[in-house]
């Protein structure tokens, strides 16, 4: 078990350097200049000149590779080019407001999607089973933005039940979590309807195995057959669609907090697109990168507790 957990840590540093390195050369490809940006069309070229030098994009390629991997090892995320703000402060006060959306979301998506697809794989072909399939099809099918929209138009409009816009006093929790409901249930139910069909699938392959009929034939409750033998045995597959959608709803976060005009990573991401803050575009996309590549690694260790075979 140690020997796995430590290769895969082993393996999740190249995996993180090479998705660092393709960020920092996506950002500089990205058409425009980022002095001529910060300082407005109509500066002189003199004063584009001496902030290209005063950033470093004068320097050669390999040159502000290296500065940026040595900024990021001592911490430093840079400075924004719009606001002259230190951009690490900048992540620490939205940060929070993601994590929240994020494991919110996955806890909505995984306490719904997992008994859905149970019930509906013990009654497959039934019509409790063909609404669950129609449903979870309905789910895969709508954008979050969509249903993020239709669900401020239920619960803030129409009843007027929650907020229907931003993120909330961090410091106060039920001022926060009133305004969490909302884009929480957004992403959860979007999970939930892929949960759902891969939990029923795996399900009704596991419950056809000898293994859960000869607990049967030994006279073993229903209940018991279903939760302690058929849905450890599937749980692999399950484990699995959680932790891609623990990658996903980071991207999926993006369209909600701007639906929902909530701060956090996805909102940051799409203001430094629009004001060309490269910095700032450069350093979220390093703090998804570790986001998404922690995520797969936490995946990889939950197998080796999930199916013992799979550290071998």
């Amino acid at each position: 078990m140690t020997r796995y957990i430590a290769a895969r840590l082993v393996l999740a540093i190249p995996t993180f350097l090479a998705v660092l390195t393709l960020v920092f050369f996506v950002v500089r490809v990205i058409p425009g200049d980022p002095a001529v940006a910060a300082l407005g069309d109509y500066a002189s070229k003199e004063a584009v000149e001496a902030l290209r030098e005063r950033m470093g994009l004068n320097d050669p390629l390999y040159v502000q590779y290296f500065r940026f991997l040595a900024d990021l090892a001592r911490g430093d995320l840079g400075t924004s080019m719009i606001t002259g703000k230190e951009i690490s402060e900048l992540v620490r006060q939205v940060l929070p407001y993601t994590l929240q959306l994020t494991v919110s979301a996955i806890i909505v998506g995984s306490l719904l999607g997992v008994p859905i697809g149970i019930y509906t794989a013990r009654n497959a072909n039934t019509g409790i089973d063909y609404v669950g399939r129609i449903l979870s099809l309905s789910g895969l099918s709508v954008p979050a933005f969509y249903l993020g929209i239709l669900i401020m138009l239920l619960f803030a409009v129409k009843l007027e039940l929650f907020p229907a816009v931003g993120g909330g006093d961090i410091h106060d929790l039920g001022d926060n979590l009133r305004h969490l409901f909302l884009p929480a249930l957004t992403l959860g139910l979007i999970m939930t309807a892929s949960v759902t069909r891969l939990t029923r699938s795996a399900m009704l392959n596991v419950l056809q195995e000898d293994f859960v009929r000869t607990a049967r034939a030994k006279g073993l409750k229903e209940r018991v057959v279903v939760m302690r033998h058929a849905l450890r045995a599937a749980l692999v597959p399950i484990v699995s669609i959680i932790g891609i959608w623990a990658a996903n709803l980071i991207a999926d976060s993006v369209l909600t907090e701007t639906v929902f005009a909530r701060p956090g990573l996805g909102k940051m991401l799409v203001g430094a697109i629009m004001q060309r803050d490269y910095t700032a575009l450069q350093s979220v996309m390093v703090i998804y990168t570790m986001f998404v590549v922690g995520v797969n690694l936490i995946t990889d260790i939950v197998y080796s507790f999930v199916d013992p075979r799979i550290t071998h």
